[in-house]
C-alpha cells in the first residue's frame, strides 16, 4: 500500500535544516573612561563574522557627544593613532578592538551613563544591520572587566 502523506510528513523536517544564515554579532563591549573628563573615553568589544562578509562602518550612542574609530600602530619606533573609516568583517572570524590596537573613542561620555555603569552602543555594518549591544562603563584606571577582549587572542584575525 503506497502512503500519500509522506511527503507531507517530511516537509517540517526539510525546512528545519534551511536554518537562517549565521549574523554578524558584537560582544564584551566595555567603555575606560578617561581620567580628564576633557578627553576621550576608549571603548572595545569583538565583533564576530557571520555567514557573510560584511564591514563596521561606525559606532553611534545616544550617550557620548561624538564616537569615532581610531587604530594604534607603531610608525617608526613610536607609537601613533589615526581615525578609521571602516573595518572588514570577513565571514566567520573575529575582530577584536583592543587596547594598543583598535578602539572606539568617545568624547563626553553622559553622566546618566556612568551612573548606570553601562551604555548602549549601535553598531552600523555595511550590510545595513544596526546592532545595539550594551558596553560596561569602567572607572578610570579600573583594571579591565574578566571577559573583555585580549588582543593577543586576535592578532592572527
Amino acid at each position: 500500500m503506497r502512503s500519500y502523506f509522506t511527503p507531507i510528513l517530511l516537509a517540517p523536517l526539510a525546512l528545519a535544516a534551511c536554518g537562517d544564515p549565521a549574523p554578524t554579532y558584537v560582544d564584551q563591549a566595555w567603555v575606560r573612561l578617561s581620567p580628564n573628563k576633557d578627553m576621550p573615553s576608549s571603548g572595545y568589544f569583538i565583533a564576530h563574522g557571520g555567514d557573510a562578509d560584511t564591514a563596521l562602518r561606525g559606532v553611534l550612542t545616544d550617550y557620548a557627544l561624538k564616537v569615532e574609530m581610531h587604530e594604534s600602530m607603531s610608525e617608526g619606533g613610536k607609537m601613533t593613532m589615526k581615525p578609521i573609516e571602516s573595518v572588514p568583517i570577513p565571514a566567520k572570524s573575529k575582530v577584536a578592538f583592543a587596547p594598543g590596537g583598535k578602539h572606539l573613542m568617545l568624547w563626553g561620555v553622559n553622566d546618566t551613563a556612568i551612573g548606570r555603569g553601562k551604555m548602549t552602543l549601535t553598531f552600523l555594518l555595511a550590510n545595513g544591520d544596526r546592532l545595539l549591544v550594551d558596553a560596561i562603563i569602567e572607572k578610570p584606571g579600573a583594571a579591565a572587566p574578566a571577559s573583555a577582549p585580549n588582543p593577543d587572542d586576535h592578532k592572527a584575525h
